[in-house]
């Protein structure tokens, strides 16, 4: 085999097949459930167990930041980035399920759930920056949103699982 075959097979374009696209789904939706609007888990769990007025003014100035950064963000250009949001998912719906291009199945399939989380993020931003949430509810309301985050996590990791192993079976039983 030449270097030529050797690099084009690490760089497949069936993406189900191929260990980078599976690496990177679970990459992403760890990070994804590691950061909770920007601020990373950890952070949260430590100001949670020790207290402490410092490392909760922290937290708190840290979540305050990125909130007011998400709804700028929102407010802005969320018209633009729904609108370009919802041509790129439509075309990658049209390309990946009606022409049935598998890159563009397993991008939408990374995606879609994306877009999920984000209208999730824009929406506790605007709950925590509505009711001015500070300590425990401030917690309460991370904590909710990691685990619709991580919820939305495990559903597209199982459609996605299913999914890919039927094209695979679909293309091991005709190819």
């Amino acid at each position: 085999m030449d270097w030529y075959d050797t690099v084009f097979e690490l760089i497949d374009m069936r993406s189900f097949s191929n260990l980078w696209f599976w690496i990177m789904l679970a990459v992403m939706w760890s990070s994804m459930s590691h950061w909770v609007l920007g601020v990373p888990w950890d952070m949260i769990l430590r100001t949670r167990k020790q207290g402490g007025a410092e490392t909760q003014a922290d937290l708190e100035t840290m979540v305050r930041i990125n909130t007011r950064r998400i709804l700028l963000i929102a407010s802005e250009s969320g018209l633009l980035l729904a609108a370009f949001g919802s041509f790129v998912l439509t075309s990658l719906v049209l390309l990946g399920f009606v022409y049935d291009n598998e890159f563009a199945q397993a991008v939408f399939m990374l995606g879609f759930p994306m877009t999920l989380v984000g209208l999730a993020s824009i929406a506790t931003a605007r709950r925590i920056r509505r009711d001015d949430l500070q300590g425990d509810a401030l917690y309460k309301a991370m904590r909710r949103h990691r685990v619709i985050t991580q919820a939305i996590g495990m559903v597209s990791i199982f459609v996605t699982a299913m999914w890919g192993m039927l094209q695979n079976m679909n293309i091991g039983a005709l190819g």
